[in-house]
């Protein structure tokens, strides 16, 4: 929740002509609050890149006033949404049930839901971190039969790792990866496994993006604070399509 509509303009705007010549194989999504959505679509109709929103209801439609629904979003020209973000399961409540019902509204609306999952510290410290990600992943996104499940991005961010500065190492986010891949192909095989986008979110930035693009697992980055600076998340961006080269 950032920034005045002159600043997301300009915010957006300079990513667009900075990435409008690259030839991109990595696929770029801008999420901006509700009020800038049409400006980024209309961008992104021009652009190499997609519009997404960083929630939706999990309602279909009705008498839920302040709630955005999924047809809203996919309406005008949406291709991603973010659900589960730690900060609206710390601050707004949201479940595990309610993630799973906002996936099902997105896939309904053929939109791609971005699943965020991740653990506090403490249940890191205490060991608990495998088993706090499996619980959200299978209560969130488990329900799927096959053919919705190709649809879902899954991003892990450690919730320790949220707007400190710290950031899990590069090791620490492939064992986390892997891990989460191995839940995926336990559930719908090796195939989909291998397809499945799980990207890495928490406190990556231009310095730490290569480090933790190249890592076996991790497919790319939830970009948060980093991303309010366009220099910065094109640097990202140019990270992440040397990552794909090298890989």
């Amino acid at each position: 929740m950032n920034q005045d509509f002159g600043q997301a303009e300009d915010l957006a705007t300079a990513i667009q002509e900075a990435i409008e010549d690259i030839n991109l194989k990595t696929e770029v999504a801008l999420c901006p609050p509700f009020p800038y959505l049409e400006l980024v679509t209309d961008l992104a109709d021009e652009s190499n890149f997609y519009a997404g929103a960083q929630n939706c209801s999990q309602f279909a439609n009705g008498a839920y006033t302040g709630e955005i629904s999924a047809s809203m979003l996919a309406s005008i020209g949406v291709n991603f949404c973010i659900v589960g973000h730690s900060e609206r399961r710390k601050y707004f409540n949201e479940t595990n049930d309610i993630v799973a019902q906002k996936v099902d509204r997105l896939i309904d609306e053929e939109l791609i839901p971005v699943v965020c999952c991740g653990e506090q510290i403490e249940e890191r410290k205490a060991g608990k971190h495998f088993e706090v990600v499996e619980n959200q992943i299978k209560e969130s996104l488990f329900h799927l039969p096959k053919e919705r499940f190709e649809h879902v991005v899954i991003a892990y961010e450690p919730v320790w790792a949220i707007g400190t500065g710290e950031t899990a190492t590069p090791a620490q986010a492939e064992e986390m990866h892997k891990f989460i891949r191995s839940l995926v192909e336990k559930k719908y095989g090796t195939e989909i496994a291998y397809n499945t986008y799980i990207i890495y979110g928490g406190s990556c930035n231009a310095k730490n993006a290569m480090d933790l693009f190249t890592q076996e697992d991790v497919d790319g980055g939830l970009i948060g604070g980093a991303s309010l600076k366009a220099t910065e998340f094109v640097e990202i961006i140019e990270a992440a399509e040397t990552a794909s080269n090298e890989n």
